[in-house]
């Protein structure tokens, strides 16, 4: 079997999580990179890695990494790819450039030459050349020049992979659906215990749980790839694929969602809809300090307001009465926070077992678990070790 090489991309903090994905999946020669993770194995795996991985951003097909020598040297490499072999004359095309390199200082002059020698070669070997689109190509290309080694890729997903089809309903600021998995997947919760999330929001938190839980492949909903615009796509391939993934799990506890707001209440429940998952997903509009538990352990994981728009006594005295509130009425839970206000985080007054760096949207924030108890942390631990 003939390699081709991969590269999906993430979000930071991620990279362990997917190269975990990523090798349950059957990727080979797996390395972390940043913000990415390198992978080989057959061209079909591609298809598979898309509809499957949770916290993937999208997969490039590596087709040619060759080191320049001038800078005319760019336009020669590009024009020697077979496009002929990736592009039908009827596809449009769209190049994306990132560079760092004092030969080329410009991504925009790069993703122009780029696409020139595409257009070039396709118009030399088909007599037509491939149209572009930048807003909604069909062969999204992706070229990064680290000083002199060029890399040029096939985007495989088109639409990043946070897009997975359910969120037809949001509110402002939504969580990202990657990041959502991600965190869950780090908790190590499989749906072995119920999962509470009390500040829901539009519900992705809850909607990813669940999908983990039941093991429906986050490209369920999806109603395209970029691969399936190439010229060696296999449909019947993809189609038994497909079949053989979509194998539902028995999941015999609950999620519950809530939120003090309506309208998210509202987003959150025409996008657990949509994602068929209204049987195992119970959704109220709850302030949390009302909300007690139902059982006696469980998961608990939040993404509370971060007081962008509130003064910081304001935000850290509603931190320290989430701190009192779990620590008085969750004893027994295992309970996960996300924020990026590491001020008000102080106030929560219980010791994380576990900070783990991530960042939503552009704030770093810090992911924590909390292992909630009753009477002395000691006392706790020594029950745990014994």
């Amino acid at each position: 079997m003939i390699k081709s090489k991969f590269i999906a991309t993430t979000l930071k903090g991620l990279e362990d999580v997917l190269e975990m994905e990523i090798r349950e999946l059957g990727g080979e020669d797996v390395k972390t990179l940043r913000r990415a993770v390198f992978f080989t194995g057959g061209l079909s795996l591609i298809y598979k890695m898309n509809f499957s991985l949770r916290t993937a951003l999208r997969i490039l097909y590596q087709i040619r990494s060759v080191k320049l020598k001038d800078e005319n040297d760019l336009y020669r490499n590009i024009f020697r790819i077979e496009w002929e072999n990736y592009i039908s004359k009827n596809k449009t095309i769209a190049v994306k450039a990132v560079v760092n390199s004092e030969m080329y200082n410009n991504s925009h002059f790069v993703a122009l030459k780029v696409k020139d020698a595409i257009v070039d070669r396709m118009r030399e070997k088909t007599g037509k050349r491939p149209d572009v689109d930048v807003k909604d190509p069909d062969i999204p290309i992706h070229v990064h020049i680290d000083r002199n080694v060029l890399n040029v890729s096939l985007d495989s997903s088109g639409e990043p992979l946070f897009k997975r089809g359910y969120r037809v309903q949001s509110i402002e600021a939504p969580l990202n659906e990657v990041l959502a998995a991600g965190m869950i997947l780090m908790t190590g919760w499989k749906g072995d215990a119920n999962f509470i999330d009390p500040m829901c929001g539009s519900g992705t938190i809850a909607i990813e749980a669940a999908m983990i839980a039941k093991g429906i492949p986050p490209g369920v909903f999806r109603k395209s790839y970029a691969f399936q615009n190439w010229l060696d796509y296999d449909e019947n391939l993809y189609s038994r694929l497909i079949e053989n993934l979509m194998v539902s799990r028995a999941f015999n506890y609950k999620i519950f969602a809530s939120d003090i707001s309506a309208s998210a209440v509202n987003a959150a429940r025409r996008n657990i809809k949509t994602a068929l998952l209204e049987d195992i997903i119970d959704v109220s509009k709850k302030d949390f300090f009302e909300r007690k538990p139902i059982n006696d352990g469980g998961l608990l994981l939040m993404n509370p307001p971060y007081g962008e728009r509130i003064k910081q006594e304001r935000i850290n005295s509603f931190y320290e009465k989430i701190g009192n509130h779990l620590k008085t009425y969750y004893p027994g839970f295992e309970a996960w926070l996300l924020s990026s206000n590491f001020e008000a985080i102080k106030k929560i007054g219980l010791k994380p077992s576990k900070k783990i760096d991530l960042v939503n949207g552009s704030l770093e924030c810090k992911f924590l678990k909390f292992e909630l108890f009753k009477g002395k942390r000691s006392d706790f631990l020594r029950t745990i070790n014994d």
